[in-house]
């Protein structure tokens, strides 16, 4: 019985998390366009600066390149990972939990380790609006994450 009642919980948990995925990979998909439009370029005749940075972005700080780079990580994976729990949730049985709890937990810790990121970020100041709801995004994913871990944690194995 409490495992039945866990299943409303997950599936919004997972709509939710879907949805913030999905936003976190547009904002770094717009970030990393730029990135690639405006970065540095260089000439056939010019050398390298010192300081050059392969992770090069035109905005924010000296995280942003380490930070959109493991957003769109922990994005994909955090997306993907929907698909074996939309089939976990379909079934809600303990044979189906396995797959759903490894992706998620795999997302989890790609997200985490985003959050990390932007944590460093949001210490280093410099950032525009876009980048900050990134940060904002991930910093929630990372807890509602973890609780949809423990949500689908909620079905019974069989006696």
């Amino acid at each position: 019985m409490a495992g039945e009642q866990m299943k409303p919980v997950a599936s919004l948990l997972l709509v939710l998390n879907f949805c913030m995925y999905v936003i976190v990979l547009g904002i770094g998909g717009w970030a990393m366009n730029r990135a690639i439009d405006h970065g540095f370029e260089i000439g056939p005749d010019l050398k390298l600066p010192a300081h050059f940075s392969p992770i090069y972005f035109p905005m924010g700080n000296a995280a942003t390149g380490f930070f959109v780079v493991f957003a769109l990580l922990a994005g994909v994976v955090g997306a993907a990972s929907t698909i074996s729990g939309l089939s976990h949730i379909r079934s809600w049985t303990a044979g189906s939990l396995p797959a759903a709890a490894a992706a998620a937990t795999i997302a989890w810790t790609l997200t985490v380790l985003a959050m990390g990121f932007a944590w460093k970020e949001i210490e280093l100041h410099v950032r525009n609006a876009r980048l900050r709801t990134m940060e904002a995004f991930l910093i929630i994913l990372s807890v509602t994450q973890l609780l949809y871990i423990a949500a689908v944690h909620g079905v019974r194995r069989p006696a």
